[in-house]
């Protein structure tokens, strides 16, 4: 009797500590979609001229800083400067936005699609949240697989930044589409599983997969639904 009630106990505790975290990370990418957001206006407003001269190491520069900024999440994860940071790097992100949210609202209909994306986004987010949320089985050998797709994408996005074919970038976009669905599903499993137990870390696994997903259907709306005339 003594076991089961014991076991019935770790159990519940485990459950308990599961939906902690699964709340607080939901809350903390609530408040991370501020910062992104003050930085979209402004990255929008703004002129990005000073890319053009050297397109390929601005690029560079930026995927450095915002590696940069993860690792450091990632080392402050357990303290109230991981939240700090997490808002310096969703503003950043939100920066960046700006020459993809330029193009996008250049066209006649580019304030819909954005719209479509968006929403887009969130029905898929809250599909895989769900989910994730109900089904029992076991999805940790996701796992792999999304380090092995992480790897192939970067490379290809590497890639891409000297070769600029239109075609790859479009493939680029689906694929990460599907890669930050698949994503968003695994990380929001691993909380609720107990594996993952940090907040912090897993608020910033699946804002990057909600960004990527954002900008990826943007891109494929844009391309096969822009009104350019």
């Amino acid at each position: 009797m003594q076991p089961n009630l014991h076991t019935a106990y770790t159990s519940t505790t485990q459950v308990g500590s599961s939906h902690k975290v699964l709340r607080n990370t939901y809350a903390l990418l609530a408040l991370s979609m501020i910062p992104t957001i003050f930085g979209a206006v402004i990255g929008t407003n703004m002129s990005f001229a000073f890319m053009a001269g050297s397109p390929i190491m601005s690029s560079l520069i930026m995927l450095a800083v915002l590696y940069g900024l993860m690792f450091a999440i990632e080392k402050n994860r357990n303290s109230s400067m991981g939240v700090v940071l997490m808002m310096v790097f969703t503003l950043f992100m939100g920066l960046l936005l700006g020459p993809l949210l330029q193009v996008a609202l250049s066209l006649k209909n580019g304030a819909q699609l954005v719209m479509m994306a968006g929403g887009a986004t969130s029905v898929v987010f809250f599909a895989m949240a769900g989910i994730a949320t109900t089904t029992k089985r076991d999805l940790s050998g996701l796992g792999r697989f999304l380090t092995v797709g992480a790897i192939v994408l970067m490379v290809a996005v590497v890639a891409n930044i000297f070769l600029q074919l239109p075609a790859l970038q479009l493939t680029l976009a689906a694929a990460f589409a599907l890669f930050s669905s698949l994503m968003i599903l695994w990380q929001v499993k691993m909380i609720v599983d107990g594996g993952e137990t940090n907040y912090i870390s897993a608020a910033l696994t699946i804002y990057i997969g909600i960004y990527n997903l954002f900008t990826s259907l943007l891109q494929l709306f844009m391309a096969f639904g822009g009104d350019r005339d």
